[in-house]
């Protein structure tokens, strides 16, 4: 008993302390990626960075319907005891290289027959490069998520960011062209990839590897994710992609800076269900039931911590957050912001019960929600786009979001018949209320002064309610040894 309770505490030691690396990560990763952003949007203007964003989304369309789930199948297949673990890494990589060069090739074919002009469709072929290196880091993510090494990623992602910025310095500095900027992201994901596999070559043997018996293993996982993947695609990125055919590129600039906001809160809940997934996928694997539900309590009420202050701040200070990310030329992106923040809910919703149906193996159970989600929201992208542009986007995004994440809650909950805890639910809600109220009343200050005291008195309230107890603050702070 006393050997678990050791264990036990050891794994929750090294899940925080691996969550506070890639949040302190996080933190510098997000500056300087605003950064970069804010160089861009004042660099290239409304309808040039609708120029990149165009090209950013079209080839994420792309991407996201070849991602088929590897992080999640990844961490999974390497949190259970049926493969040699060396043996299913090289096959893993070997199969993500192979099927993203054959999908790759194919999307600058496909832009031709698209209305953009010369310059997005050199881009567009440029950019493949970019998101082969994604497609290598999805297998390479689920690797370091299964160790529990999830600085590793921080690292890399910063050192991919620093490239980023100093290379858009440079080409500032020389006033080069939009493809200039186009090879400089480029090359922030390639120096972000060479990081991981130079790391992960420490761990285990880096090299191709193609065992059909494997492969097959793989794609057996995998289909349910890659099906529901492929429909998901469509409510997330149809709306960019749509929004490019049917409107202005400086619109879709305008609609991108307040996007871009948004998928960095994505990023974060992402990082956080990377940690849990491997962890919930062990517990249940081996019918550790009391563990499981600890863990998916745990990833439940971390997201929520993140996800209600965000939805609060953002429509309060949206203004402020353009203005610091795109300047005055980008302010008309506000209210797209105050909507898009509605969205965060339901996209923190979907990372928790998405993940989870992963861990438990439910992939199957859950491909109606993508289906009629993106069927309902597809639908809703052609009617109303044409007629109201971005803000008929932003809408749909919201509904789609908050559609699949409370299904998702819904289906896991009948196959685990595990009932989440809503008190520290409640206790977040009413933190993040203070908070807003505070930020709405002191909302003339600077918006870093703003977004320091709204994180203080949001973590105020929630040590007076309790929200956060006093013995998981020690046991995230503790740097004793583990016994």
């Amino acid at each position: 008993m006393c050997i678990l309770y050791i264990v036990n505490m050891t794994t929750t030691r090294t899940i925080a302390h691996n969550t506070i690396y890639q949040i302190i990560g996080k933190i510098f990763s997000t500056a300087l990626g605003l950064l970069a952003l804010g160089m861009m949007t004042r660099y290239l203007g409304q309808e040039k960075f609708g120029w990149y964003i165009t090209t950013m989304a079209f080839l994420q369309f792309i991407g996201i319907m070849i991602d088929f789930g590897l992080i999640p199948v990844t961490s999974q297949m390497m949190s259970e005891p049926d493969h040699d673990k060396t043996k299913l890494f090289k096959n893993l990589l070997g199969f993500r290289f192979v099927t993203a060069i054959i999908f790759l090739a194919l999307a600058p074919a496909i832009a031709l027959f698209f209305p953009y002009n010369a310059e997005i469709k050199i881009a567009i072929a440029i950019s493949t490069i970019t998101f082969l290196s994604v497609a290598i880091n999805q297998v390479l993510l689920g690797f370091f998520q299964t160790r529990l090494k999830m600085h590793i990623q921080a690292i890399g992602e910063n050192i991919g960011r620093i490239v980023l910025v100093i290379g858009l310095w440079l080409v500032i500095k020389q006033q080069m062209d939009f493809i200039s900027v186009m090879w400089i992201v480029v090359l922030n994901s390639v120096a972000y990839t060479a990081f991981l596999l130079l790391s992960a070559k420490k761990y285990t043997p880096i090299s191709f590897g193609f065992d059909w018996s494997i492969w097959k293993s793989i794609m057996t996982k995998m289909w349910p994710i890659a099906i529901s993947i492929i429909f998901n695609v469509i409510y997330l990125k149809g709306d960019t992609v749509l929004l490019s055919i049917f409107k202005t590129q400086a619109e879709v600039g305008l609609y991108g800076a307040a996007y871009r906001v948004i998928d960095i809160f994505s990023q974060t809940a992402m990082m956080i269900m990377g940690v849990m997934l491997p962890l919930m996928a062990y517990n249940w694997s081996r019918d550790i039931k009391d563990h499981f539900k600890k863990y998916y309590q745990m990833s439940f009420d971390i997201l929520m911590l993140l996800a209600v202050p965000i939805l609060v701040a953002s429509i309060i200070l949206a203004e402020k957050i353009i203005l610091l990310v795109g300047g005055i030329k980008f302010v008309g992106a506000t209210p797209i912001l105050q909507i898009l923040s509605l969205a965060v809910f339901g996209l923190y919703l979907g990372a928790v019960f998405g993940h989870t149906a992963v861990a438990i193996d439910k992939q199957k159970q859950t491909m109606w929600i993508y289906i009629s989600d993106s069927i309902i929201t597809l639908t809703g992208y052609l009617i109303f786009i044409p007629l109201y542009g971005m803000y008929g986007a932003a809408w749909m995004t919201v509904f789609s979001e908050l559609y699949a994440g409370i299904l998702l809650w819904f289906v896991i909950k009948k196959h685990t018949k595990e009932k989440l805890k809503l008190n520290t639910f409640g206790k977040i809600i009413f933190a993040s209320l203070v908070m807003g109220a505070t930020l709405l009343y002191l909302k003339q200050l600077n918006i870093i002064v703003l977004a320091i005291i709204g994180i203080v008195v949001y973590g105020l309230i929630l040590i007076l309610t309790k929200g956060i107890s006093k013995q998981t603050i020690s046991e995230i702070i503790s740097i004793k040894k583990d016994v």
